[in-house]
């Protein structure tokens, strides 16, 4: 009867735990990010960490993933939620390819592998969230275009898509999502504002599922040349 009854109770306990929402980044790391635009990747990315931190709701609930993509496809920071996150640094090579697609098929595999889903004496996860940010445009466009059926059917709460630099062609975005971001330059000023609109969008998605409603994201910086 003993066995019984912690069994019930730890099956309860698995019911009342809080949802989780995951939130999964891209991040180009190819040839054209190094220098100047992959160290304020890092620091945005950094000071994006320490702005959800603030939000009590995000640092209960939020996990985090990071892939960067460049001629190889790499999961750096596993999920792990954000209490216990520690940002490593960005690094890119010289010179090399831009492959999104991989980096789209990797994301699939892992949503479809952490995603919970909610059963009797389970609360599924909130549904997750997708942000990638490129400076160009995709190497293995065949495979980007492949995946875009694939990553569109995991019913992600939101897509982001950011285009950054001059040489970033937000068209392909606009193909994978209607939430996409052009900015101007590669910059820490305009990387850091990037990046504080992704914390806004975050813990408000994460309050509006908490609430049942649909995911709006917020208007982007006005000080910033974005385009949606």
């Amino acid at each position: 009867m003993e066995v019984f009854d912690f069994l019930r109770r730890l099956q309860n306990h698995s019911f009342l735990m809080s949802r989780r929402l995951l939130a999964y980044f891209l991040l180009d790391t190819s040839g054209s990010m190094n220098g100047e635009p992959i160290q304020a990747l890092n620091n945005g990315f950094n000071g994006l960490i320490s702005m959800l931190r603030a939000d009590p709701q995000a640092m209960d609930s939020l996990h985090l993933s990071v892939i960067t993509f460049d001629r190889e496809v790499k999961n750096i920071i596993p999920l792990t939620d954000l209490a216990g996150f520690y940002p490593m640094e960005i690094t890119c090579p010289d010179s090399g390819p831009t492959h999104t697609g991989a980096a789209l098929e990797m994301v699939s595999g892992l949503v479809q592998k952490e995603i919970v889903k909610e059963s009797a004496d389970t609360k599924g996860d909130w549904q997750p969230l997708l942000f990638i940010f490129t400076d160009g445009k995709p190497s293995d466009i065949q495979k980007y275009r492949q995946m875009i059926p694939v990553i569109r059917g995991l019913e992600f709460g939101a897509i982001v898509g950011c285009a950054a630099g001059p040489k970033a062609d937000e068209q392909f975005l606009k193909e994978l999502t209607d939430h996409v971001v052009k900015l101007d330059t590669t910059d820490a000023i305009t990387l850091s504002s990037f990046f504080r609109w992704v914390s806004s969008s975050i813990t408000q998605g994460g309050h509006s599922q908490n609430t049942g409603e649909n995911i709006t994201l917020p208007p982007p910086p006005s000080e910033l040349n974005i385009i949606i």
